[in-house]
């Protein structure tokens, strides 16, 4: 599903040239359930960014879905972020002015579809993660839970072929973390695959595999033996 070889991401300024990633070799196959840690500064959220089409590497290759990513214009990885990547953020994210419905409706009305198909696809995810009751409020009537399940259904609305999320529970209370970890792992039972950004080594445990940078290189990439079923 990713695959990432000589990964280099340098940031230059003025004279000064800082190494955000050093040299990253690493691959998330079809369905797996991947955290990256590290502290600030260590190179996670920088790789994020270029898995999420968000930023491009220096140097490297990057290959989503058998797809080489290096090179490509900005149109082209706009099409690739609305349909094959589905963001959550710790933020939400969310129009504040805007019903969950309509909210997680967005990136089909960016693909183009039909309001009637948009509409019942939306309703069908906000049940699935549990808002059946909420799909008219708008985001200052939700929890911060509820905003980030308004958040998840979002990112599924295009059956993108990954889940990119970036330090998803840093906004939420332990309980409602816990809650968000639960979808996330049920997702990930049916199929679905996650790259998840966290600090937090009791959320990381919840996932399959966590990968670890320090200093912009991969440090660790170990399997989780005893994961955190809830």
């Amino acid at each position: 599903m990713i695959k990432v070889k000589g990964l280099y991401k340098i940031y230059k300024t003025g004279t000064v040239e800082v190494q955000a990633l050093k040299d990253v070799n690493f691959e998330v196959k079809k369905g797996e359930f991947v955290s990256i840690m590290g502290t600030s500064g260590s190179g996670k959220s920088t790789l994020m960014n270029i898995l999420g089409c968000l930023d491009k590497a220096t140097k490297g290759d990057y290959i989503l879905d058998g797809q080489n990513i290096a090179g490509l214009q900005e149109n082209k990885l706009a099409a690739i972020r609305n349909k094959k990547i589905g963001f959550v953020f710790q933020s939400y994210n969310l129009l504040s002015k805007t019903t969950a419905l309509k909210n997680v409706e967005l990136p089909m009305m960016y693909a183009g579809s039909s309001r009637n198909k948009r509409r019942k696809k939306a309703i069908e995810l906000l049940d699935k993660v549990g808002l059946s009751d909420r799909v008219h409020h708008k985001p200052n009537e939700l929890s911060g839970g509820q905003k980030q399940r308004v958040a998840i259904a979002r990112a599924l609305i295009n059956n993108p072929s990954i889940i990119l999320a970036d330090e998803p529970t840093g906004n939420l209370d332990t309980k409602s973390g816990e809650e968000i970890m639960q979808i996330f792992q049920r997702l990930n039972d049916e199929g679905v695959t996650i790259v998840l950004v966290t600090h937090e080594p009791e959320i990381a445990e919840h996932t399959k595999r966590i990968v670890v940078f320090r200093d912009g290189r991969l440090i660790e990439d170990k399997t989780i033996e005893n994961q955190i079923i809830l």
